[in-house]
């Protein structure tokens, strides 16, 4: 790190540098398992025409669930989802479902058939997608009660939502 500020030093870039690497330390890419660094903050369009952000949850445990409606593997765990979201959220607990789908008909139609109690936000352009480095669908990420990323999981498979809930339950308690 010292021999990278000196390097920026000399090109005269070192405050651009010291903000590339504070940027680049407050947004660690997300991958599979164990994970930190502050989440990415975002704010988005709800399926009902609100605006939605990460923020106003600061204090919460926060699951956030990227999905598309033409991922079969999502439509399957969203039920599992739902009872999580209703079983935990007296404990101060949210999840938030980020659609990536560009076609908000698609979705609507899809949740018609599959209701769920917990927010749907929209996220055609995929900046947030982007912003937590979501490349599998579904991809969850699951966030403390400070902002800080602490679990990330891609795609489901049955059986998964027993760790979703082990996770959960182990950030209430902090």
């Amino acid at each position: 790190m010292q021999h990278c500020l000196k390097i920026l030093k000399k090109m005269g870039l070192v405050e651009l540098g010291t903000v590339a690497i504070l940027v680049m330390a407050g947004t660690t890419p997300v991958s599979g398992g164990e994970a930190n660094g502050l989440a990415p903050a975002f704010t988005l369009a709800s399926l009902s025409g609100s605006q939605a952000s990460l923020n106003q949850y600061k204090g919460q445990v926060v699951m956030v669930n990227f999905w598309a409606t033409w991922c079969g593997p999502c439509q399957q765990e969203m039920p599992l989802l739902d009872q999580m979201y209703k079983k935990f959220k007296p404990t101060g607990f949210t999840l938030l479902g980020i659609n990536v789908d560009k076609d908000v008909p698609t979705v609507k139609d899809l949740l018609a058939r599959k209701p769920v109690a917990f927010p749907i936000l929209l996220d055609p352009t995929n900046q947030v997608s982007k912003a937590y480095h979501v490349n599998d669908m579904p991809s969850t990420v699951i966030i403390d009660r400070k902002g800080d990323i602490r679990y990330v999981h891609r795609g489901y498979k049955p059986g998964d939502e027993n760790e979703y809930q082990n996770r959960i339950r182990q950030l209430i308690a902090e």
